[in-house]
């Protein structure tokens, strides 16, 4: 790929500053570059210019370094952000909160306008509760912000306690009467049986004459005789 040098007019994070010169691709250079007015080619008549870049270049930044340095002031005395995330049942959070998400509540919440790679999360935010994040606010100039994580998931309902029979309603009514509670609900509270005592010996059952298989009972006998 064809390369050509440009000496930049404007800053272009990851590329440089006023009149630093850079090698960029031709087309890169040709279609964005020299259109939106951020380079100029590397020329002789161009380099006569390069005094006049730095002199803006050091205004800028300047300039930059006084505003970072009145915001990581500032920053210094916001609340905590509020982030709002949706979680599950046991409380963890879907995905985490991204640099992008904090830079669109730092302009809706303080109106603070901040690119979101000076923006910096060590590690993932997965957890609800209060993290503090580091703001490069500038080479020189750093700043730590508070952060409260919060789920708009609402909690689930607890469990509805069953109601108290009928019987131990009753019993409490009662009581508050002054009354005392019936004999079949004082049974039904639970009251231990009294034990049985041992049943008194009878002796053993005298025998009884069976009469010859074939052979009926006297009683039988004489029960037939009269119908006869």
């Amino acid at each position: 790929m064809a390369k050509t040098e440009v000496i930049l007019t404007s800053n272009i994070v990851g590329l440089g500053g006023e009149s630093d010169h850079v090698k960029v691709a031709a087309g890169y250079a040709r279609n964005y570059l020299f259109p939106q007015r951020l380079a100029i080619p590397l020329t002789q008549a161009n380099k006569r210019r390069i005094e006049s870049l730095k002199q803006r270049r050091a205004e800028r930044e300047a300039h930059e370094f006084n505003t970072m340095t009145d915001l990581a002031k500032a920053v210094k005395n916001f609340p905590p952000l509020q982030i709002k995330v949706k979680t599950g049942d046991d409380g963890k959070m879907f995905g985490s909160v991204t640099t992008g998400n904090i830079a669109d509540e730092l302009k809706h919440q303080f109106d603070v306008s901040l690119d979101k790679r000076k923006i910096h999360i060590e590690h993932p935010i997965r957890t609800l509760g209060d993290h503090e994040i580091e703001l490069r606010l500038h080479s020189d100039v750093l700043a730590t912000l508070k952060v409260h994580v919060e789920s708009t998931t609402p909690l689930p309902t607890p469990e509805a306690v069953p109601a108290a029979p009928a019987r131990e309603e009753r019993q409490d009514r009662r009581a508050r009467r002054g009354e005392a509670p019936a004999e079949g609900a004082e049974k039904a509270e639970g009251e231990e049986k009294k034990p049985r005592g041992p049943r008194p010996d009878r002796g053993p059952r005298p025998d009884r004459p069976r009469a010859p298989r074939g052979e009926k009972p006297a009683a039988q006998k004489a029960e037939a005789g009269k119908s006869e």
